[in-house]
């Protein structure tokens, strides 16, 4: 029997923001490995299926669940939130299979929180960008502050991914004093908690304010570029269109 994982975006969780691959892949997995919180994000049809979760900072044991499912002959499906590829598990899943190489590894994208929270303030991606996730528990610090100023220099707009954490609750506001090193303190911004979940919540404001905006680990944070403007109270970046 053909051994197969499919590794799924499921962005924010809510069916009607997944891809229609995603939820064709979810429907015929005979179970489903995932984080507990996403699978709790799973539309309740789905949450008959066979779930096996592990905690937090569980990543390389969940991925060791998938393989050893395939080789039962199960089909699987592993969700990750937004997009696998993007901060996910996806590239986890092919360093570990190396060792499993009569098992196919498919990748189902997902929508990623710098394109839904960008829906939600409007069209701040409609230029060149860059992400970042504040998280150091896999990346240096010293590292992610040579790429905030190398994207400020760049004059990208910026994304940032895991602003805070409970033991990290102050590097949004690290991450800002290293921005305002090179960028003007009225440059607009914005912020989206809880993309498409219950609770969204948005807000635009000029990096100088970003920096003392309490965020959790559910915020993505955008940083403008020099071409970025608040029009109508959404945060928009212009492409160049002459009007």
């Amino acid at each position: 029997m053909k051994k197969e994982i499919w590794i799924v975006g499921m962005g924010p969780g809510r069916e009607e923001m997944m891809t229609a691959e995603a939820v064709s892949a979810l429907e015929e997995a005979d179970v489903i490995v995932g984080y507990s919180t996403y699978l709790r994000l799973l539309p309740e049809r789905l949450r008959e299926k066979e779930q096996l979760s592990t905690p937090m900072r569980g990543e390389k044991e969940r991925c060791m669940l998938c393989f050893a499912e395939a080789e039962k002959g199960k089909r699987v499906a592993l969700i990750c939130s937004g997009d696998a590829g993007v901060y996910g598990l996806a590239s986890l899943m092919f360093e570990m299979g190396k060792e499993h190489a009569d098992t196919a590894l498919r990748v189902i994208p997902g929508v990623t929180a710098a394109n839904s929270g960008a829906a939600v303030l409007g069209a701040p991606l409609n230029h060149d960008f860059c992400t970042i996730s504040l998280s150091d528990l896999l990346t240096p610090w010293e590292r992610i502050e040579r790429r905030l100023a190398a994207a400020a220099q760049g004059d990208f707009v910026i994304v940032l991914y895991n602003p805070a954490s409970h033991k990290r609750k102050d590097h949004l506001k690290r991450a800002c004093e290293i921005l305002l090193s090179c960028i003007e303190p009225e440059r607009p911004c914005g912020l989206v908690e809880n993309i498409g979940r219950e609770g969204t919540r948005a807000e635009v404001c000029t990096l100088r304010e970003l920096r003392d905006r309490q965020v959790n680990m559910f915020t993505t944070v955008f940083i403008g570029s020099s071409g970025t403007e608040i029009i109508d109270g959404r945060l928009v970046t212009k492409r160049g269109y002459q009007i």
